[in-house]
């Protein structure tokens, strides 16, 4: 297992990040997904839970430190992880993190992590409400409410037309590709484009890493108790697959997509050279956690063992 005490760091950091800046979300949310994803698979090898803790402590210790501009903020990356002041939990206002995704839920809003966010705040808050102080939540729901008025997230189109935001990109309605009508609709039509596009060089909307923890917050959403916010969700989810989809492949000018060698669920993939640049250091953990929050959904082991090969395409 992973040490409970990153679920509480991961908090920490989640409830403070909204004083630096939406993106710098990403630390405390890694942090608890790092967690959450030893606690749904508690029979893996404990040499994995302790290459997955070595990767949180680099995140806490302020290693990825690109999300926020720490001189303007006035605090560093590992500061966001400074224990909060003890208070009483209070529960009973977890639904006010609800009410300010559901005011941004229904756009892809930064390659979807507005839900990525709140959806694991609420899980965490939802599983142990005596972490529910007022200070956490309130943390939790003003980082939310930061996306308000975000938008969808930047996709590159190669040299000639650069870097575009999802508002700049014209994506017409395919009739091929109709909305979702169920979670296990969006996950199939996810682990189909993880299975279709692994191998593909994108740059742009969060990558693949996205699309599936997009797709996993809003499946946990709607296991949590929250499935009006996740069918609220869903649209969002599925204009970000087209946005994935318009995007160029570029190898010839960036490379060849990179294979990992060893499944994360395997000790030895944890001893290897892991890059860490890219911002793979928290999009690995959280990209973990998500792509085995919706593999639980696949039944066919054909498109299971297909989706296992596919997924070690973004864990080098």
């Amino acid at each position: 297992m992973i040490a409970f005490e990153y679920l509480r760091k991961g908090l920490i950091g989640l409830a403070n990040a909204h004083k630096a800046g939406t993106m710098a979300g990403h630390l405390g949310a890694a942090v608890a997904a790092g967690y959450f994803f030893g606690e749904d698979q508690p029979g893996l090898p404990e040499g994995v839970f302790r290459g997955v803790e070595g990767e949180l402590d680099r995140i806490v210790g302020g290693e990825e430190a690109i999300w926020f501009n720490a001189r303007q903020a006035g605090l560093s990356p590992s500061d966001l992880f400074r224990p909060l002041p003890d208070e009483p939990p209070r529960p009973e206002e977890l639904g006010t993190i609800a009410e300010a995704l559901g005011r941004n839920a229904g756009e892809t809003r930064q390659s979807g992590h507005n839900v990525i966010f709140a959806s694991i705040g609420l899980r965490a808050l939802k599983d142990h409400p005596d972490l529910a102080s007022p200070r956490v939540i309130d943390g939790i729901r003003r980082l939310t409410m930061g996306f308000d008025n975000a938008h969808a997230g930047r996709g590159y189109y190669g040299k000639d037309q650069g870097w575009k935001n999802g508002n700049q990109v014209d994506v017409p309605p395919d009739p091929s590709f109709p909305p979702y009508e169920s979670i296990g609709q969006m996950v199939d039509v996810t682990i189909g484009e993880l299975i279709a596009s692994s191998g593909v060089k994108k740059q742009g909307f969060g990558g693949l890493w996205h699309v599936i923890n997009h797709a996993a917050a809003i499946a946990e959403l709607g296991r949590i108790g929250f499935g009006d916010l996740a069918r609220q969700a869903m649209p969002a989810h599925h204009h970000h697959v087209r946005l994935w989809r318009s995007l160029p492949d570029v190898e010839e000018e960036l490379g060849p997509v990179i294979k990992a060698e060893a499944d994360p669920r395997d000790p030895d993939y944890w001893l290897g050279m892991l890059k860490r640049d890219e911002a793979r250091l928290t999009h690995r953990i959280k990209t973990l956690y998500g792509y085995h929050t919706i593999r639980r959904y696949v039944v066919d082991p054909g498109t299971v063992a297909r989706a296992d090969d596919a997924f070690l395409d973004l864990m080098a």
